[in-house]
Formats: structure tokens, C-alpha cells, sequence
């Protein structure tokens, strides 16, 4: 495994510059770098596990891209999502009036992450970025920092949680960019990718006079040459912007030209458009709807709101030059919409759709009404103690040191808009699922003995670019952040490297106090729980579209009596309150029959399935089933069975929280 090749002069330049400061430094227990998702609950969870914490953020909003547009969140399997980051979407939950609520506006998410931030008291340096760090003995003593002024910090533990890694690169830790070949780790979906998905169809000319390569590439398109399948390089998937816009009219700011608006740059959309001849604009963007009449637009097909193969700087570049990455992708995002909107090669059909939408007034109402936050999907990506590949994500490799888990598709971006016999292509694109969640181990999150002993990086964290293309979701980095903090409070505790930190003590915390705040911890009973549920009759075992790694399905409309119990281990008696989880299924019965056993009577519960509305890309809700006094060791279960069902019955899972 080799460094990055930009990694070593930078390194050196980090750990030997700096300005010269006076004054005291700042001791704190844990360093928290980086004002993402991750950061906010790193810096909570170690303050509320009793350490001095100082987060450092860049940027002038916490909570990165959970804040910055990304409101219709990337889950996979809502199983995977445990302790302080499952909590963050219930909280967003009861703002909206629900148990759970996984589709978001931006200022709600902003507001959220500041109630966990001030009700622990977490100090804050924002607008504050790393220039430099010290090492004696491969720990971490100090960094400096840049803000409003040059400030020294000392901590016994740092976390970096930023998108870019860049205290882990300026501590010297080894890390990579781009893709590995196939070979290297034995995969089949890294390194190059020529794939049908987000793709240009056969016979889009892609020269400036078409037929004539004499007149230049469209821009937008490389003149590099396709590799061989699978060939490793140091391309980064594309970035782009998660746009928050609405149609409501009283809320709506018109979409404007930008400046240095180039309606060359669009050029390829055109003649896509004028191939496939869409029928409205969710084949150019993907429209995502969030509520109050909001969106969070994403990428979609072969021309978007991806700037594809203009990031390739962003990983090792300065401030400076991220900077200017960053503003040619907000030109380029606001010139895409206004080009929608008033090219007149566009359809007026498409047009007329676009001038439906604008910049909301009250979204990032200190910002121009644009996202701050860049979607920098991957940038660097640590070499640590273990390496997480395509085999841990379809289950072939299994870690025992999992402090998290993760339940995405292995999804990467394309990388690189290129010729390939004398047509536009996009490359790179590559999307593959139907796995169920799998472990993400803690040696992923701490860097080799040899590089740092006193640093856990649960962003850039060490995974091949195809496994970091599952991983890389927000829940997930949230609930890496808080085991990463729990970690770096065992190992000051304990006096030893973040690597001779005990794992099972860490994992026992993160089970026993899985909110941080010493609370009863819910009780999960998944129906794969084979010691706490009783199965009566042959229900088919399905592992798509249910919560943990499948559901129980009947199908035959009471054919014969079937049951599904569940009986949770109840150690502390007292009320509470019971959800069982619906998933999405086809022909789904209209009434199933919930029986719930208090350990002194039974309570029938219909359940209607046309009540339970399932939105975003989740796989389904938990139901409320109301609230029970349950005693410890009295039996208590909820059972699901078949009778008078008209269509197909699930059972999947049972939660009990305590009041």
C-alpha cells in the first residue's frame, strides 16, 4: 500500500511550518476537527461522557452536508443507524410531529445539531482551519490553527471528522485519493467503470461542430483516454451541490443568471435532450420533495448537476484553491438551472417546469439563499489498521471489531466525461446493492501504530474508493463519530494508544449507553433474533426492503394460522411504549392483527396498512402500538399472526422504549 504521492511534501510542509505564537495554549481533553455531521456528535457525545472538548470547525454552519441540502437522507437499512445518530432523526422526528423523520429542510437539521451543542456546552472555533500539527513519539501534542487569529491547541485526543482529512494528513498519517485497481484489494467494482447507469445513449456527438474532432471538445468532455476496466487512477467521483428549492410562491426567490453564466458549459444537455426528449425535469434533475414545499435535488442520468472531472485538485489543494473549486461548482449549478429555465433550445416545456422553482427565503438566509457545503462525496481516504473492501460490504469478509455499521449501496459517482468511439461517455458510475448491513471495524477508524497513536478519523476513514462508496453516508458517519468518541474517552482512560484501546469495552458503552446520557437503552427484538422470537408456521424469510437483515413474510392470506412472537428481555420494569415496523411490501394485507401481552392481559391492536405512510427512500415506519406497564421477567411479548388476513402479512421488528 503506497502514500498518496502529493501526501509526503505536504505533510512535511504541515508539520514543520507555522506561525510563530505567544501566549498560552489551549488544553483540552479531545480535539474534534471538522463542523460536519460527525464533528457536532464526536464533540457531544465526549462532553457528555465527561471530557474537555474543543470542536474546530471550518465552515460558519455545523452539521456539513446533513445542514446543507442532503435533507433526503442516504440510509440503506435503517438498522445500520444506532445510538446518538438514529437520535438525531428522531429528534428531527418531533419537530414534524413523528416518532422518526428521515426527509428534512436544512434549517431544521441546523437547529437540531445546535440543541446538541448547546445543551452539552460545547466550546466552538468556527471559521477556524488546521495549518499545522506536532508529534513526539507518535502522539499528536499539538496543532495550530488559523481563525480569527493563530491559536495553539493541545488535547490527549484528536478526531479529525472532516469531509477532507486534514489534520490527519498534517499529523503525517499515510492515506489515498482515488481509485484502486481491482487488483490490488481483489474487488471487481473499483478502478474503471463503463457503465449504463447516469449514461450518455450511443450517437451524441461530442465535438464543438459535430463529426469534426478538428473542432475541439465540448466543455465538460476530457480528452483522456478509457483505461482498461478496472485500471486504478487518482480521479475523485464527481462533486455537486444538493440544491434546496421551492415552488411555493411566497417563499420563492428567482432563479437569476449567475455570474460568469457560460451557456456553452450546457451545450451537451442540449443535444440530450434533444436524443431522449424528456417528458419533465426529474429526468434532468432528481427532485427530491421535502416538506413545507422544499426540495433536495440530486444528480441524475447523463447530464446534471454533477461537474464531472472538475474536482481532481480539490483532495490536496489548499484553502485557496478549494475555494475556487467550490465557486465554479456553485456557477456551474446556478448557471444549469438558469440555462433550464431561459435557453430557448430547451423545451418550453422544461423551461416553463424550472421558472416553478427558486431559492427559498428562509434557507440559508446568511449565504445568499445557497448551500454553503460543496458535496464532497470522497476526497482522502485514510490507510489504516484495516482496510474495508467490497468483500466486507456483500458480507464475504466479516470483522469482529465492528464499533458501527453500514447498509448502502456500493455507489460511486462517475469520474470522467471522455470520447469512446467517437461518442460521450460518462465513467465511472457504478451502483451495486442487495447486501444487508455489515460491521465497519474500529480498526478502520484509527491510523497504523507506526503513523499516530493518539487519532481516530471516522470520515476519512480506511476503505477502498468502492467500500467508502457504501460507508460514506451521513447516519453512518455520525454513528462512526460517536464511536470514535467513545473510543478516545477509553483510551485516555485507560492511558494506552488509540490502538491498544480495549474494543469490547468500547462496544459494551456504545450497547449499554447507546445515547450517551446514562438512559434506559431501548429494546430492539428483530425477527433474525433467534433466542427472542417463537416463528409458528413456514413464513418465507425475504432480505430486501425490511429493517436488519430480513423480514418474515405470509403471503397466504390466513391459509392456515400462522404467528410471529416477540419477547423482549425486559430487566427494569416500568411503561413502555411499543413500535413494530412495516415495512414496504407488494399486495400487503389492509388489517393484520397485533396481539400485545403485557405479562398480565392481552391487547388486540389492528393495524391498518393503509395508515402507515412510508415517505422518502426508507424502507418503511415504525408503528406506534401504544404504551404498556411492563415488568421485568413477566412475559411480556407482541405477537403479529395471519387470521382474516386479505393479502400478505409481515413481521420484522419490535421496539420497547422505556418512559
Amino acid at each position: 500500500m503506497l502514500l498518496n504521492r502529493f501526501m509526503m511534501p505536504l505533510c512535511s510542509l504541515l508539520l514543520a511550518t507555522g506561525p510563530v505564537l505567544a501566549g498560552t495554549p489551549k488544553e483540552v481533553d479531545v480535539c474534534v476537527y471538522g463542523g460536519t455531521s460527525a464533528g457536532v456528535i464526536a464533540a457531544y457525545t465526549a462532553k457528555q461522557l465527561h471530557k474537555t472538548v474543543l470542536l474546530i470547525s471550518p465552515d460558519k454552519r455545523l452539521g456539513g452536508l446533513t445542514t446543507g441540502g442532503l435533507g433526503y437522507t442516504d440510509i440503506g437499512n435503517k438498522f445500520a443507524i444506532t445510538g446518538i445518530s438514529r437520535d438525531f432523526y428522531r429528534r428531527i422526528g418531533r419537530h414534524y410531529g413523528k416518532f422518526e423523520q428521515w426527509i428534512f429542510e436544512p434549517h431544521v437539521a441546523a437547529e437540531t445539531f445546535q440543541q446538541y451543542i448547546q445543551s452539552a456546552k460545547v466550546e466552538v472555533l468556527y471559521d477556524t482551519r488546521v495549518s499545522s500539527a506536532k508529534k513526539e513519539n507518535g502522539y499528536i501534542t499539538e496543532v495550530t490553527v488559523n481563525g480569527a487569529s493563530p491559536q495553539v491547541i493541545k488535547a490527549k485526543m484528536f478526531i479529525d471528522c472532516s469531509y477532507e482529512g486534514d489534520l490527519m494528513a498534517a499529523a503525517g498519517v499515510a492515506f489515498t485519493v482515488g481509485r484502486e485497481a481491482n487488483s490490488e484489494y481483489q474487488e471487481t467494482y473499483n478502478g474503471v467503470q463503463l457503465k449504463d447507469k447516469h449514461q450518455f445513449p450511443d450517437g451524441i456527438d461530442p465535438y464543438k461542430v459535430p463529426g469534426k474532432p478538428e473542432s475541439g471538445l465540448l466543455w465538460g468532455i476530457s480528452p483522456a483516454k478509457l483505461d482498461a476496466p478496472g485500471a486504478g487512477d487518482q480521479k475523485v467521483q464527481t462533486y455537486n451541490f444538493r440544491m434546496c428549492l421551492t415552488d411555493q410562491p411566497e417563499n420563492r426567490i428567482p432563479i437569476t443568471q449567475p455570474e460568469s453564466y457560460d451557456p456553452a458549459r450546457y451545450e451537451l444537455l442540449v443535444r440530450l435532450v434533444q436524443k431522449i426528449n424528456p417528458k419533465n425535469l426529474n429526468t434532468i434533475l432528481n427532485i427530491n420533495r421535502m416538506p413545507n414545499g422544499k426540495t433536495d435535488i440530486n444528480n441524475i442520468g447523463a447530464f446534471s448537476t454533477d461537474m464531472i472531472g472538475m474536482n481532481y485538485d480539490y483532495p490536496n489543494a489548499d484553502d485557496a484553491t478549494r475555494k475556487r473549486i467550490i465557486h465554479d461548482h456553485e456557477v456551474y449549478t446556478k448557471g444549469l438551472l438558469y440555462f433550464i429555465g431561459h435557453d430557448e433550445r430547451m423545451p418550453k416545456h422544461l423551461r416553463d417546469e424550472m421558472l416553478t422553482w427558486g431559492y427559498p427565503k428562509d434557507e440559508y438566509t446568511n449565504n445568499g439563499h445557497w448551500s454553503p457545503q460543496l458535496y464532497v462525496r470522497e476526497v482522502r481516504r485514510m490507510i489504516g489498521e484495516y482496510v474495508m473492501t467490497q468483500a466486507n460490504c456483500e458480507g464475504r469478509a466479516t470483522v469482529t471489531d465492528g464499533v458501527g455499521m453500514a447498509a448502502y449501496t456500493m455507489d460511486s459517482h462517475n469520474c470522467q466525461r471522455i470520447v469512446v468511439n467517437g461518442m460521450v461517455k460518462n465513467e465511472g458510475d457504478v451502483q451495486v446493492g442487495g447486501f444487508g448491513p455489515y460491521p465497519v471495524a474500529y480498526r478502520s477508524i484509527i491510523p497504523k501504530l507506526a503513523d499516530c497513536k493518539n487519532l481516530l478519523v471516522p470520515v476519512c476513514l480506511s476503505a477502498t474508493h468502492i467500500a467508502y462508496g457504501s460507508i460514506r453516508m451521513e447516519p453512518v458517519f455520525m454513528v462512526l463519530a460517536q464511536s470514535a468518541a467513545t473510543a478516545a474517552i477509553v483510551a485516555i482512560d485507560s492511558k494506552v494508544s488509540v490502538q491498544d484501546a480495549d474494543v469490547k469495552k468500547i462496544q459494551r458503552i456504545l450497547t449499554d449507553n447507546p445515547l450517551a446520557d446514562n438512559s434506559t437503552p431501548e429494546i430492539l427484538v428483530d425477527n433474525d433474533d433467534a433466542k427472542q422470537v417463537t416463528i409458528s408456521g413456514d413464513w418465507q424469510r425475504e432480505t430486501h426492503g425490511g429493517y436488519g437483515p430480513s423480514m418474515l413474510v405470509d403471503p397466504s392470506k390466513g391459509g392456515s394460522e400462522k404467528f410471529v412472537r416477540f419477547t423482549p428481555a425486559i430487566e427494569k420494569s416500568g411503561r413502555y411504549h411499543v413500535y413494530t415496523y412495516v415495512p414496504r411490501i407488494a399486495a400487503h394485507a389492509t388489517s393484520t392483527t397485533i396481539r400485545v401481552n403485557d405479562g398480565v392481559r392481552i391487547k388486540a391492536v389492528p393495524l391498518l396498512s393503509a395508515s402507515v405512510k412510508v415517505e422518502g427512500q426508507t424502507s418503511g415506519e415504525w408503528v406506534d402500538l401504544g404504551t404498556y406497564q411492563l415488568k421485568a421477567g413477566k412475559g411480556a411479548y407482541v405477537e403479529i399472526n395471519n387470521q382474516q388476513a386479505d393479502g400478505a402479512v409481515v413481521a420484522d421488528a419490535m421496539l420497547f422504549i422505556a418512559e
